[in-house]
């Protein structure tokens, strides 16, 4: 992580749309004071916020030509949308010289996510749903009062992939076994404190 802060705003602004590029800075303000939060290194929080969507814009040809160097998981062919969290992990190493796995892997699950997600990526995962720049607040309000409960930050991850397995729903899409799994996963640890 040698690229100071203001190139890689420079290299958002050149390489993203307005909305995506506002989208990137509210990630990184909402991780760093999730991180502050949960004691997490704020700083790469607020770094990996940043860099999170940087593939987002690319072009499909480009997007193609990278996604040949990564191995994708099973449900991630069904969604060209998900193909920017990847891709993204693979141009932060390019491009900005990220050696950091953990930043690296928090970007290639920030879309999906994954069983047994860190803390780190539970973070970054969050903070792309709920950062207050872009996302509308009726979305977002629900999820982060639930931060400040017991077993909050899973209770808000639970909440997101619900909506998310709603939405799909509603929109006739297919799920991937992946979000079924997570949302199981999600439950179950909050099941104790979660209020059926």
């Amino acid at each position: 992580m040698d690229c100071t802060i203001d190139y890689i705003k420079s290299w958002l602004k050149e390489h993203l749309n307005e909305e995506r590029y506002e989208h990137s800075l509210g990630t990184a303000d909402c991780a760093k004071m999730l991180a502050e939060k949960y004691g997490v290194d704020s700083e790469k929080a607020y770094f990996t916020g940043l860099i999170h969507d940087c593939a987002k814009c690319l072009d499909w040809e480009e997007t193609e030509k990278i996604l040949h160097y990564i191995q994708l998981e099973e449900g991630e062919f069904e969604n060209p949308k998900t193909h920017h969290a990847p891709v993204g992990a693979f141009l932060a190493a390019k491009e900005f010289g990220v050696e950091d796995s953990e930043v690296l892997s928090a970007i290639r699950w920030h879309t999906i996510g994954k069983l047994e997600m860190s803390l780190f990526e539970k973070i970054i995962f969050l903070a792309d749903k709920i950062e207050t720049r872009t996302r509308p607040v009726e979305y977002r309000e629900p999820i982060t009062k639930l931060l400040d409960e017991e077993n909050g930050l899973d209770k808000a991850l639970l909440l997101c992939y619900a909506n998310t397995i709603k939405s799909l729903v509603d929109r006739k899409l297919t799920i991937c076994t992946a979000t079924i799994d997570i949302y199981n996963e999600l439950l179950r640890k909050t099941s104790l404190y979660y209020a059926r």
